[in-house]
């Protein structure tokens, strides 16, 4: 079997499947759209995709391309622990405080901002695909003043020095992956709650859609552990909105609800119906 992730080796979508998939045979892509779309036409069995970090919310890519683009649907959901590393190549590791431009995925550089604003001035921050693609830049460009922010397994594969460690804004930094499969997938980790994801489209001239909608699950005292909206991209002011809730009432009754948010005219898109693993520690 085949899994796709977000790569290259040593990023923490890497990190995250190959702790999932211990057997199986690991695939990188060098985007999010590229990996999902594997996954759909059967070039790969699963994709593993990261869907939101716990400092900067929601990986919109991600979301964006499931709800416009996939019908491909969510078999489970891994949470892994994350610590950001501050590394340069070993030649420059004596003069990294004069570090001219830091490279890495936008996530990771918002995750370390209160780091960055206390050791850097004025520096440039550079967007990658991904935090080990920005380690292995790095790697290649010795004596440019170039630092990368990412995982340590990038460090070990890349040959940098880690200059500052755990730099992220907040102790607990963990994000969630998602994993998609046409198929049911086995996963061996310790197995933590249940979860329906959806995304809820209400219409535009109805007066109090989103509490109606939300009501549906209120009054059968169904847990929604998390609501969000993003823009629909056909107009300004129009959005979806992303559900989370957690099944720990009888599924007849989140079908109800769903049901109904539907009998008021608004579209509902199931995700996946899913368990929650924790990777307890990298």
């Amino acid at each position: 079997m085949k899994v796709g992730y977000l790569g290259p080796d040593a990023s923490f979508t890497h990190t995250a499947t190959k702790k999932t998939f211990l057997k199986e045979e690991l695939v990188a892509f060098a985007s999010i759209p590229k990996c999902i779309k594997a996954a759909e036409t059967g070039l790969i069995d699963i994709a593993v995709v990261p869907i939101e970090n716990s400092i900067e919310g929601t990986v919109n890519t991600t979301l964006d391309h499931l709800y416009h683009q996939s019908t491909l649907p969510v078999r489970a959901e891994i949470v892994l622990p994350i610590s950001q590393q501050l590394m340069v190549h070993k030649a420059d590791k004596d003069l990294w405080k004069k570090t001219k431009k830091i490279l890495s995925h936008p996530q990771a550089l918002a995750q370390c901002q209160i780091f960055i604003g206390e050791h850097f001035e004025d520096i440039e921050m550079e967007q990658t695909s991904s935090t080990s693609f920005a380690a292995s830049f790095v790697a290649k460009h010795p004596g440019a003043g170039l630092a990368a922010i990412a995982p340590r397994s990038s460090a070990e594969k890349y040959g940098l020095e880690i200059v500052a460690s755990d730099i992220q804004d907040i102790a607990l930094n963990k994000t969630r992956f998602w994993v998609l499969s046409q198929i049911p997938c086995d996963i061996l980790l310790p197995k933590d709650e249940e979860k329906i994801s959806i995304s809820v489209t209400m219409p535009n001239n109805m007066p109090g859609a989103l509490h109606k909608a939300l009501s549906a699950f209120s009054w059968r005292q169904i847990n929604l552990s998390k609501i969000e909206s993003r823009p629909l991209k056909t107009t300004l002011g129009e959005y979806f909105f992303l559900m989370d809730m957690l099944v720990e009432q009888p599924i007849e009754l989140i079908e109800n609800a769903i049901e109904e948010i539907r009998l008021l005219g608004g579209t509902v898109k199931i995700f996946g119906d899913y368990f929650v693993y924790k990777i307890e520690a990298i």
